[in-house]
């Protein structure tokens, strides 16, 4: 990478080659600030909103724009990853937006990137426009106000990788609720997954005396009520996908009442804005991957992607690659049981490979609650990451308050990484420190609870 480097102030303790994305952009802006041209990112998807982003690169005579390459195109996988799109402008110095169109083409090196954001969630190509900075178009995004509906009986459901729940919901108040163990990453039948979700909302709607509104969370990408990519549905064969797609827009139709379903991360998000009565919430789920949901100051859903796991936080050419997009740095490697199972062997630690990844994830647990040093190391340095992370998170969110939560936040490594991001927080973003509120789910945030804030996404 020819964008210079920096070594964070406070190391992570097992990650000696960590260097921050936010450290490297803010120095490369720094250095503009006198000398640099404007360059926009614009960002296109459904329903014709538009996003923008402005920044300065070095004028194409500068000696050091040569840096501006991988300035921009980690920017670029940054925000097609943070808001979505399948039309991405870049207005400023042409030579910068020929080469993003290269890396990001159907044959570059970002191809699953053009893929992914194209057909696959948006069904459309995905193109790169290169023009002028003033050539980009206005923003046009209002997002939407969801959820806080409490009035009426409604359904709330959430379907997991391993369990799906589903509660009735009368005037803010949960009625019933149930939680049943399903398998659906093993079913390659439509006919399976639709069966289970009808039966979830079938028992919850059998509790009232009628149904005014469905709403629903799930992990994977959701636009318009409809599943453009889901690791639920990942079983599906792509010429049945289409059956998934319509699966909540058939169940909307014959239940004949207000359906909304978004992505967990959002669901996740949105409690915690009903619980602490404010807005401005970045909800970040430490699981199997990194998944993140987001309410802007406004208590808007802006219907942005949030899929951060495939956001670069770390730019050293030493980060880790991530499997499925193959590229490096990336926040599921960070913030998730990737993380522990990645920095376990520096710590000294040998995971069983012939237990589940749950139970590779409770063994190191295990070894963190008896007082283990190498274990210890392993959450400090999650917590290291997570600071610096939230930095960088801040350039692109307006933030009043993060909300960590998933199985990696359980007992002590939760508090590690709580402990140790406030710390980085303090020592090198004091505004920030004091700005941004990191909450774990305590009871107050738990009292509202998945099933209510999913219930209560869609008005009626």
């Amino acid at each position: 990478m020819r964008l210079s480097l920096f070594p964070p102030r406070i190391q992570p303790p097992l990650d000696p080659n960590y260097r921050p994305a936010v450290l490297a952009n803010r120095a490369f802006q720094t250095e503009c600030k006198d000398v640099g041209v404007p360059l926009v990112i614009g960002l296109e998807r459904s329903k014709g909103e538009f996003t923008r982003f402005e920044t300065l690169a070095f004028p194409e005579s500068h000696p050091k724009a040569v840096q501006n390459i991988d300035y921009v195109e980690r920017l670029v996988k940054f925000l097609l990853w943070q808001r979505g799109g399948f039309r991405l402008y870049i207005g400023g110095p042409e030579a910068i937006g020929k080469a993003v169109r290269e890396i990001y083409a159907a044959d570059g090196a970002r191809r699953f990137d053009h893929a992914f954001l194209g057909r696959k969630v948006y069904e459309r190509d995905f193109e790169v426009v290169v023009c002028a900075a003033d050539e980009v178009p206005a923003a046009s995004e209002k997002g939407e106000k969801l959820g806080g509906y409490l009035q009426g009986c409604r359904i709330g459901f959430d379907l997991g990788a391993s369990d799906r729940k589903a509660s009735a919901v009368v005037d803010g108040k949960v009625v019933y609720s149930e939680e049943v163990v399903w398998e659906p990453r093993k079913h390659s039948d439509p006919a399976y997954h639709i069966r289970e979700i009808k039966a979830a909302i079938a028992a919850a709607a059998g509790k009232m005396p009628r149904v005014d509104a469905i709403g629903g969370s799930s992990a994977g990408i959701y636009i318009d009520n409809r599943p453009m990519v889901a690791s639920l549905f990942r079983a599906v064969p792509e010429e049945r996908f289409g059956e998934i797609k319509d699966l909540f827009l058939n169940i909307q139709e014959e239940m004949g009442v207000p359906l909304k379903i978004i992505n967990d991360g959002d669901v996740t998000a949105l409690a915690g804005a009903m619980s602490l009565e404010d807005a401005g919430i970045l909800g970040i789920a430490m699981g199997s991957s990194e998944a993140a949901g987001y309410v802007n100051p406004e208590g808007r859903i802006m219907g942005w992607l949030n899929e951060l796991a495939f956001a670069p936080v770390d730019y050293s050419p030493n980060a880790p690659v991530e499997e499925w997009s193959g590229d490096r740095g990336c926040g599921a490697l960070y913030f998730s049981q990737q993380a522990v199972f990645r920095l376990a062997p520096a710590a000294g630690i040998a995971i069983p490979t012939e237990i589940t990844d749950a139970a590779k994830l409770a063994f190191v647990q295990q070894k963190l609650e008896k007082g283990h040093e190498g274990a210890r190391k392993i959450w400090q340095s999650i917590g290291v990451y997570l600071g610096y992370t939230l930095a960088h998170y801040a350039d692109f969110y307006d933030l009043k308050h993060v909300l960590i939560l998933g199985r990696c936040t359980s007992g002590r490594g939760g508090d590690l990484i709580l402990e140790f991001a406030r710390r980085v927080l303090e020592a090198e973003f004091p505004a920030l420190a004091e700005r941004i509120q990191i909450h774990l789910p305590d009871e107050k945030i738990r009292r509202v609870g998945q099933s209510i804030a999913a219930a209560s996404l869609p008005p009626l």
